[in-house]
């Protein structure tokens, strides 16, 4: 079985093909293609994965590939982590936002905006590829910003696309493992959009675990999403935010922590992992990676004086083993249950059917479904149906080249507050990335 990694030049493609050396049921995947624009990229992750591969019996053949429709011919899966205008791309996404004063991260307020309006275009012209030349194909998109990649993509696919992410996954994890529970056996009530989701139960032999947390202050306070939110905001909430929410609930502190950093996120990751292609092993990779994780959200954590990430977070987020659960799924029809990106349906009445959204799902060889949840108290269905505004403006935008869609998607978004801002954030964007160029109608 054929797995084919769009933006398999990309740093974290090593965690996937891991999680596929250690798979050894039947209906395996037995060939990966590795699918990049940029050769050099692709020869030194190959470089990597063959390192990994080294004594293991039986290990996936790895290819790679610069044509697109010969990369998806023949795949059964196709796990999609592109990343347009690379980390130089993200670098500056961030940097015109701080300009501005507003938030720049990759998927959150201007910064996530501008990735949209340059990721969704080419997106959407691969999922048109996926359904010309592997329409039986299922994708599994880790492509930032993923909610909304999903649902540009799924325009095209439908439910054979299937968004992706590790934030929720870590999150049950941590929650889990502070109630004694095993995170394999235990339902998780998550439920909003991608980075912009709640925990709001944990249930363990059917009963609900989270209250018992959130009324224990020491043990609130002792982990990642504890000290990034305090223990008293958690029981104001009555639920775990995901940790994306601090840019939410503390942006002025975000915005000046970020500000004050020598560098921002994405410079950082782009020196660091320059380093890593110029002279590529798995030693290096495992390094890079190693620091990656210690520094993740870290100007977040200065603002909320949380300190250093704990020993037990620095283990990889785990996207590459819901990728790896979800393919078992699908392929084998090993029914289990997934926090994943897919399309509304009925799930949240405040959203349409066709929007995506983070929830609980039951996948099987059809396909995941999403799981009926409660609806969403009012402070969360504000931020979840203006994002999805946004979301939206981004696509039309992307569709029609609509300059005043663009405007509209910034202006829209709780982290700007400023039409005028709105207005210099897209000039600012256009001038730095020329593939922003189709924004050019009125």
């Amino acid at each position: 079985m054929k797995l084919t990694i769009l933006g398999g030049g990309g740093f974290r493609v090593p965690l996937v093909y891991g999680a596929l050396l250690g798979d050894r049921a039947e209906g395996r995947i037995t060939h990966v293609t590795l699918y990049d624009v940029d050769a050099d990229r692709l020869a030194a992750i190959g470089r990597v994965l063959a390192e990994q591969a080294a004594g293991v019996p039986g290990a996936p053949v790895v290819t790679t590939a610069t044509d697109l429709d010969e990369a998806l011919r023949g795949a059964a899966f196709v796990f999609s982590a592109i990343r347009v205008g690379g980390l130089a791309g993200r670098a500056a996404d961030e940097r015109v936002a701080l300009a501005q004063g507003v938030l720049g991260q990759e998927t959150v307020g201007a910064g996530g905006i501008a990735y949209g309006l340059r990721t969704v275009p080419v997106a959407t012209a691969v999922a048109r590829r996926i359904a010309a030349v592997a329409p039986d194909a299922w994708v599994i998109n880790f492509t930032n910003p993923a909610g909304l990649v999903t649902e540009a993509m799924a325009r095209v696919l439908g439910d054979r696309v299937i968004g992706i992410c590790d934030s929720p996954v870590g999150l049950g994890r941590r929650v889990a493992r502070l109630l004694g529970a095993d995170p394999d056996e235990a339902w998780f009530d998550y439920v909003g959009l991608n980075h912009l989701g709640w925990l709001r139960g944990v249930r363990v032999a059917g009963r609900d675990q989270l209250p018992r947390l959130l009324a224990d202050p020491e043990a609130l306070g002792s982990f990642e999403e504890g000290r990034l939110f305090g223990a008293e905001w958690l029981r104001s909430l009555g639920a775990i935010p995901n940790e994306y929410l601090h840019y939410y609930y503390f942006s002025r502190e975000a915005v000046r922590a970020y500000r004050g950093a020598g560098r921002t996120r994405g410079a950082y990751l782009h020196d660091q992992q320059a380093a890593f292609y110029a002279s590529p092993s798995l030693d290096a990779w495992r390094a890079t990676l190693a620091d990656r994780e210690a520094t993740y959200m870290a100007a977040n954590r200065e603002a909320a004086g949380a300190g250093e990430r704990a020993a037990e977070d620095l283990e990889p987020g785990g996207y590459e083993k819901v990728a790896l659960a979800l393919m078992r799924a699908i392929a084998r029809d090993e029914r289990t249950t997934l926090i994943l990106n897919v399309r509304n349906r009925t799930t949240l009445s405040v959203l349409d059917a066709d929007a995506v959204v983070e929830v609980p799902c039951l996948v099987d060889a059809h396909g995941a479904h999403p799981v009926a949840v409660e609806p969403l108290p009012g402070h969360a269905v504000g931020l979840v149906t203006a994002v999805k505004a946004v979301e939206r403006e981004v696509m039309a935008a992307a569709e029609s080249g609509s300059r005043a869609a663009a405007v509209k998607a910034f202006a829209l978004h709780p982290l700007v507050d400023s039409v005028t801002v709105a207005r210099r954030l897209l000039d600012a964007y256009t001038a730095e990335h020329p593939g922003l160029a189709y924004l050019a109608t009125s």
